[in-house]
């Protein structure tokens, strides 16, 4: 006896029509949206983050770069915190001021560098600076985001 089974083209049509129907990414979005709204953004959560953003521990503080609540002094701030992890969370999150991400151009890791050329919200001095960065991972960040854009 074989395992194989052999559907019809009346049965291969009817397990087609009862088959669901797949969300768009917009779709989608819009209802995990409506189901899972996010909470209201409060003075006590910005209260918070302004805590969190002095912490001695740095993965709290990239917590807090990497929020699209964070005020821009704490912003400010963090662009200028000792370690390059929550430097690079500032650097790559699209909320982040362009005064704070033209600041971090000259940044002395790479990596947060990196993050600037990939940001799609840098202005385009910046990139036009790093596309003359001394690493050549920096700079051919700056010319595969530039070919996102041509496209």
């Amino acid at each position: 006896m074989s395992c194989i089974r052999f559907n019809t083209p009346a049965q291969r049509a009817a397990l087609k029509a009862a088959a669901p129907r797949m969300m768009s990414a917009e779709e989608a979005a819009a209802f995990a949206t409506a189901q899972h709204p996010a909470p209201p953004v409060t003075a006590t959560k910005i209260a918070r983050l302004r805590l969190l953003a002095r912490d001695a521990n740095p993965k709290i503080r990239e917590s807090v770069a990497s929020s699209l609540h964070t005020p821009e002094d704490v912003m400010a701030q963090l662009a200028r915190d000792p370690d390059a992890g929550v430097r690079g969370c500032v650097a790559r999150n699209e909320t982040t001021s362009c005064d704070i991400l033209r600041s971090m151009a000259g940044d002395e890791s790479e990596t947060v560098r990196g993050w600037l050329a990939v940001n799609h919200f840098v202005p385009d001095d910046v990139m036009r600076a790093l596309a003359d960065d001394p690493s050549e991972t920096v700079r051919s960040l700056v010319r595969w985001k530039s070919k996102l854009a041509a496209v």
